[in-house]
Order: C-alpha cells, then sequence, then structure tokens
C-alpha cells in the first residue's frame, strides 16, 4: 500500500508539472493576439560589498501572432519596443532617439518568440529547451532554456495562471533577473498589423542596425 501510494502521489505531480506546458501549447496555438498591462522589476546581481539592487517599471503589452507585438513602458521613463513583422524598433522618449533592427535576427531566443512571435510549439523547440517545473505562486511554470549558448539569454520561466499568461521571469547571461507581471490578460484582442507600425517622431534621431 505504501508503495502505490507514493506511486500515485508521484503521478499526481507529474500530471501538475505537465500542464504548465499544455499552458503553453494552448497558448501559442489558440491566441492569436492579446493586451495586458505588466510591472517589471529588475534586479541586478550584488557587487562585492554591496546588496542586489532592484528597478521597478510598468506600461502595456500587445501582440499579434506570429511575428508583431509592442511593449509601452509608461514608468519611471517612456520607451516604446515595436515589432512589426520586419523591423524591431527601440524607442527612448528622453533621449528622442529610435533605433532599428532588423527583426528576424534579434528575435530567435528572446523571451518575445516564447510568448508573441512563435506561430506553434514546434518552433519554439527548435529554438528552445522546454521543461515543466512545479506548481508554485497558484501559477503553472515552463522553463525555456534556449538550445545556443552564445547568447545573453540564459533561461526564462513562464507563468500561467487557469490558462492566462500571468508572469515571465527572465535571466540572462550576466545574472541579472527581470520579472514582468501581467494583469488582466485580454486574449484574442481585436487588434490588426496596423496597430504595430511605428513611425520614429519628427526631430528623432535614427539609428539603423
Amino acid at each position: 500500500m505504501k508503495r502505490i501510494a507514493t506511486v500515485l502521489i508521484a503521478s499526481c505531480a507529474l500530471s501538475a508539472w505537465a500542464d504548465g506546458l499544455k499552458d503553453l501549447e494552448d497558448f501559442v496555438r489558440n491566441t492569436k493576439s492579446g493586451r495586458a498591462e505588466f510591472t517589471q522589476v529588475v534586479t541586478s546581481p550584488p557587487k562585492a560589498g554591496e546588496s542586489a539592487r532592484s528597478k521597478t517599471s510598468s506600461g502595456s503589452f500587445e501582440f499579434l501572432r506570429p511575428n508583431r507585438f509592442k511593449f509601452v513602458y509608461q514608468k519611471p521613463f517612456e520607451q516604446t519596443i515595436v515589432a512589426d513583422g520586419q523591423t524591431l524598433w527601440l524607442y527612448d522618449a528622453d533621449l528622442k532617439q529610435a533605433t532599428a533592427r532588423s527583426q528576424s535576427q534579434a528575435l530567435g531566443t528572446t523571451p518575445a518568440a516564447l510568448i508573441a512571435s512563435a506561430p506553434g510549439l514546434k518552433a519554439l523547440q527548435a529554438e528552445f529547451t522546454l521543461s515543466a517545473m512545479p506548481d508554485a505562486q497558484g501559477q503553472q511554470w515552463v522553463l525555456a532554456t534556449p538550445k545556443t549558448k552564445d547568447g545573453q539569454l540564459q533561461s526564462v520561466r513562464i507563468g500561467f495562471r487557469a490558462g492566462a499568461l500571468a508572469a515571465l521571469e527572465i535571466l540572462d547571461s550576466f545574472g541579472q533577473k527581470s520579472v514582468l507581471s501581467f494583469g488582466t490578460f485580454q486574449a484574442n484582442a481585436a487588434l490588426d498589423a496596423s496597430h504595430f507600425q511605428f513611425k520614429p517622431p519628427p526631430g528623432a534621431d535614427v539609428i539603423r542596425q
């Protein structure tokens, strides 16, 4: 009986862990667009004799699968990151500077590819090793580790709550951790491609890389 109970407990645990992978698969397959408010906390690794330092920002996030998304940071500084399908734009309002990069070269193994750009789970598995994680904080988690080891991304944890995107925990190769917590997620929002077009404001410096 004790052995049977142990097997049952292990089976239940594996089922719970697998929910995160199923949530990710369902999210990529069924959620064609979405929007949510977010809060981001970035924590840098402590320097010698100092404690870790954190910075908090907030804004909104929208995407249209397979290759368009927009992050609009409102506090404490205004920044916009937009992918229009061809070009990835970063606009800093304080500097009045817009940087443009080829989207295909910039997004392969990034958190944006995980939640907004990939057309399906197979596309994600070509770039990431995906592993179910134990439930925590009322969420189901998936760990995504890039298959290429020469990038700046070490790992990403994706959290789902009741099937909806709830959190991203990003760890880069320098030990910096960025946690994005999403508010109420609106799945399959009415968005079209024109919403993700970016035009640098008059007078802005434009840098193309």
